[in-house]
């Protein structure tokens, strides 16, 4: 997949009228079909017919593929973050950690683009949601750390290789089609705290 590159936009937004908003949020949904279908490979003129709009208004919106692509990445990583703060109320931390890595899991078996996304090179800054998410996982695994059921030696980087992992399994042909269900099922019982665990390599 290219490498994608958005610079952000110079000035304040204004905001949008009642219909143009309307027509974003039609392009948004309609977008995140066509790309959890197709991946990188879904096209603008396909956007624009499941949103039932002209494709110049999907280009008036997303003036690039790449645009709307990135604003798609967004909104999946402001979705997980919302539905991820629950997990900080959950009284074990153990089960609170692995109940967002299954729920993150979960959002990349059925959205090919954002598998791809999460194996790619993309040069773009984290986003909100992507920080947000990012510090809550760093929360919860420094709680089941310190409750003794994460191993010491586990960090916050091991968790966006582990997805990545989890994009790939799901998007072999060949594989079966919960072969991510058991990756992660393998890598979460890693993770556990054991008395003879062995130390994970620098």
């Amino acid at each position: 997949m290219a490498r994608i590159s958005v610079p952000p936009e110079p000035g304040v937004e204004k905001p949008l009228r009642a219909d143009a908003r309307r027509n974003r949020e039609k392009v948004m949904a309609a977008a995140r079909a066509a790309f959890a279908e197709h991946g990188s490979e879904a096209q603008m003129d396909d956007v624009a017919r499941r949103a039932m709009v002209g494709v110049g208004t999907v280009y008036r919106h997303f003036p690039t593929k790449e645009a709307l692509f990135v604003a798609l990445l967004e909104d999946t990583f402001a979705r997980i973050a919302e539905r991820s703060r629950d997990a900080l109320e959950h009284d074990d931390p153990w089960e609170a950690f692995a109940g967002l890595m299954w729920d993150a899991a979960e959002s990349l078996a059925g959205d090919r683009a954002f598998a791809e996304a999460m194996q790619a090179d993309l040069s773009m800054e984290p986003c909100p949601g992507q920080l947000e998410l990012a510090e809550i996982t760093a929360e919860l695994m420094t709680r089941a750390q310190a409750a003794g059921s994460m191993r010491p030696d586990a960090v916050l980087d091991d968790v966006p290789m582990v997805m990545c992992g989890i994009g790939a399994a799901n998007a072999r042909k060949h594989a079966f089609s919960a072969a991510w269900r058991r990756h992660l099922a393998i890598v979460l019982d890693g993770l556990r705290a054991r008395p003879d665990c062995t130390p994970l390599p620098d």
